[in-house]
């Protein structure tokens, strides 16, 4: 068998579980008031999935522009509320017309044609800016898209605009404010306005939440996708390192970085995502390893997940992984507690590395862009702009990525090195000592108040396995501490992706915890105050 069509067969029978579900259950909840209507010629676009859509396409109950239409008219009346998107595509409706005419002359070119797509302002498009959240690159666009847009392109998917992020994606300063940059302001919690929606990947999560569009895109090197998704009630999938060409996307590492779907449900999480990975989403013959009986029953019994349950971010959340124990366990999951070894050194040691991989690889795309050309211009035009210290005015971690070893010095690819086998053992020994199918975390605590003058506090660690280790994660909705939601972070081996999603979609079946944003302008003060992702 070919390649090719050995990826395509595996991206089928990682969809296959996925599709046959079809709605997911979510419930909607009242809107308050401003928040504009989600219903569209009777679809409720808070919790309508893209094969829904889809079938409405093909017997011509709905176009993409129609679709497209309603979510600018949410972008309009909406988003003023949440500050998530920085701004829409000129082209997005006639993209969305010509995907109509693909429709009715039968020549669709997969699930994700027509389908209104936001992008995290990291992520280079040739007919928009890129920004990543800077002034210093406010000026003229990329001169090519990244690689992952003209996948999207190609797959017919309407590329709607582009979402605010943490600045630099929260490699700037030691003490952010997730979801503020220059370019962009504050972005805020959908759920409750005066919290914090985690970052980097801030305005993609609220966006989607908000359903401001069908998918979004979001970068992670840790916690970035994963932990805006738990804190915002979607679906975030932090791809296998490798797996969604990075190519044209600002980076911090090559060594971490990844981009990756969120969405409001499992299945539309993987469709993008098969459209983000391309052929590589299979890379050889059975690397998603999906069984036949994933693919027929994508059901819980007789799974085994490992509860890292991390008391650390609060009683309301350990309270929430107890419930939501009690309830894979009902539905025929084996559940026992783990904790993954190697932590304290992978915290000790990730960030050094991080220092010495940014200055190389921002270097690297600096030079592709007009602007500052290299790190040491980067820092010099923050200094002489004082817009860029709006809300914060640090930028220490430029200012020691300068100073950090190169990549090629041998202390730096020592503590690399070290980084990569801890990480992977961290999960493959875990893993193996129980005989688990996936290990299970809490994603992240609930929200925190946004406060430019405290910034962020901390970090969250269940993200740092994965991502360092260059694994695939799965956050998913868990249910909610008060009116803040929380997720729950699956994990499992490399090139393990579609097994994770079917786990996944089994596990959001059970759960049924998304709910759809009430857009409250503040809550009382609990919840824990916590971290940030990159």
């Amino acid at each position: 068998m070919k390649k090719r069509s050995a990826a395509a067969l595996t991206a089928a029978l990682a969809l296959a579980p996925l599709l046959a579900a079809g709605g997911t259950g979510q419930r909607a909840a009242a809107a308050e008031p401003g928040a504009g209507t989600a219903l569209l010629k009777g679809v409720d676009l808070d919790s309508v999935t893209i094969p829904e859509l889809q079938a409405r396409m093909a017997r011509g109950a709905l176009t993409s522009t129609e679709l497209t239409r309603a979510y600018l008219r949410r972008i309009e009346t909406v988003d003023p509320r949440i500050n998530s998107v920085l701004r829409t595509s000129p082209t997005a409706l006639r993209q969305a017309a010509d995907s109509d005419v693909r429709h009715r002359l039968g020549k669709v070119r997969g699930p994700l044609d027509g389908i209104p797509v936001l992008l995290k302002d990291n992520v280079d498009t040739r007919d928009m800016p890129t920004t990543a959240g800077s002034l210093a690159l406010a000026g003229s666009p990329p001169v090519r898209d990244a690689e992952l847009v003209g996948r999207l392109r190609a797959a017919g998917a309407v590329v709607l605009g582009k979402a605010n992020l943490s600045e630099w994606a929260n490699f700037r300063a030691a003490k952010p404010t997730s979801g503020w940059s220059a370019v962009g302001g504050q972005t805020r919690n959908p759920y409750v306005l005066d919290r914090n929606p985690c970052g980097s990947s801030a305005g993609s999560a609220a966006a989607v939440a908000a359903s401001l569009a069908q998918v979004a895109v979001g970068t992670e090197t840790d916690g970035s996708i994963v932990c805006p998704a738990g804190m915002n009630g979607v679906v975030g999938h932090k791809p296998s390192l490798g797996l969604v060409g990075q190519a044209g996307v600002v980076p911090i590492s090559a060594e971490q970085d990844t981009a990756g779907p969120m969405a409001r449900s499992v299945v539309d999480t993987a469709i993008a995502f098969a459209v983000l990975s391309g052929h590589a989403a299979a890379g050889t013959d059975g690397a998603f390893g999906l069984t036949g009986e994933d693919a027929r029953t994508g059901g819980l019994r007789g799974k085994r997940i490992g509860l890292w349950r991390l008391p650390s971010l609060g009683a309301g959340v350990d309270a929430l992984m107890t419930r939501t124990t009690e309830r894979l366990r009902a539905a025929g999951a084996q559940v026992v507690e783990v904790t993954p070894p190697y932590q304290d050194r992978l915290a000790e040691l990730e960030f050094p590395a991080l220092l010495s991989e940014f200055h190389r690889d921002v270097d690297a795309y600096l030079a592709t862009r007009d602007g500052p050309r290299d790190l040491a211009g980067l820092i010099r035009f923050n200094r002489t702009h004082p817009a860029e210290r709006a809300c914060f005015a640090g930028q220490e971690l430029f200012e020691q990525a300068l100073a950090a070893p190169p990549t090629t010095d041998p202390g730096y690819r020592a503590v690399r090195a070290e980084l990569k086998d801890l990480s992977r053992r961290s999960i493959d020994e875990t893993m193996a000592a129980h005989g688990l199918d996936a290990i299970a975390a809490p994603t992240n605590p609930p929200a925190w108040t946004t406060d430019c003058a405290r910034g962020d506090n901390d970090v969250i660690p269940s993200s740092t396995p994965a991502a360092v280790a260059g694994y695939p994660s799965l956050s998913v909705p868990a249910g909610f501490v008060g009116e803040l939601p929380v997720g729950l972070l699956l994990m499992a081996g490399d090139r393990q992706d579609a097994g994770l999603l079917s786990l996944g979609a089994a596990v959001e079946r059970r759960l049924d915890a998304r709910r759809a944003p009430r857009y409250l302008p503040s809550v009382g003060s609990g919840g824990a105050e916590h971290a940030r992702g990159r």
